[in-house]
């Protein structure tokens, strides 16, 4: 398979997942937990990534032999933040948007591949019926909501928001023990606690393995181990 190459350890009769743009693996795990192999890619090294690991540039990188593929491009373009200081001569104006290229990459695939696209609220006017999921559905300490296109349909299901969520972005500092913030598609503001520790946010993320740098990155991996069963039952149908 070239350079997807299953390490010695990997059983062959898991379906083999790419993890595009994989920070320091909260996705992974997710899709590891719902039964995929996963290889993680990104141009920058991840020392804490838990899986087979791959330093490159995700936008040039072979998905030829993945039986599925994720990609959560950058979202920093997107964030409310960014859409607040853009145009304004900030480092807002900076941040690239890598999130089209990638799904046009994605979309145009005709190699019958299941592939997932990840993002923030904020990118939903680029996204093609994405699914919505937060911390709320899997009972997690966080909001966090984050977008999910597919390449097939995904379903969902209701839950309330979590009440009073940690808010796990920043510094952990407790500057700010409470401030209210945009739930961003979801009407109203909730009251977002600030972290204080990193043992505080990993708790709330349902993550144990990360430092602060990968953890304010990251999504929970309820969410992909949630998506990733709807698509091993896509991948059995096909096969």
């Amino acid at each position: 398979m070239g350079s997807c190459q299953r390490s010695g350890g990997d059983d062959v009769s898991r379906p083999l997942l790419v993890d595009l743009f994989c920070g320091a693996g909260g996705a992974a795990a997710g899709y590891h937990q719902a039964g995929f192999d996963v290889v993680g890619v990104d141009i920058a090294p991840q020392p804490r990534y838990p899986f087979e690991f791959i330093q490159a540039d995700a936008m040039t990188f072979p998905l030829d032999g993945y039986d599925a593929i994720h990609a959560s491009p950058p979202c920093q373009a997107f964030t409310q933040m960014s859409a607040r200081w853009r145009g304004k001569g900030t480092k807002a104006d900076d941040h690239l948007d890598l999130l089209t290229p990638t799904l046009e990459r994605l979309r145009g695939l005709t190699t019958g591949q299941v592939w997932v696209v990840e993002n923030v609220v904020g990118a939903r006017r680029l996204m093609r019926n994405p699914l919505i999921l937060h911390g709320g559905q899997f009972g997690l300490g966080v909001h966090r909501p984050r977008l999910f296109e597919s390449n097939v349909l995904l379903l969902n299901f209701l839950a309330r928001q979590t009440l009073q969520p940690l808010g796990v972005y920043g510094k952990p500092d407790g500057r700010t023990t409470y401030r209210y913030r945009n739930n961003g598609n979801l009407k109203g503001k909730s009251l977002i606690r600030a972290w204080k520790s990193l043992e505080e946010g990993a708790a709330a993320m349902g993550i144990d393995w990360m430092d602060v740098a990968g953890l304010r990155e990251a999504i929970p991996p309820a969410y992909t181990q949630f998506i990733g069963e709807q698509l091993l039952s896509v991948l059995a149908v096909s096969r």
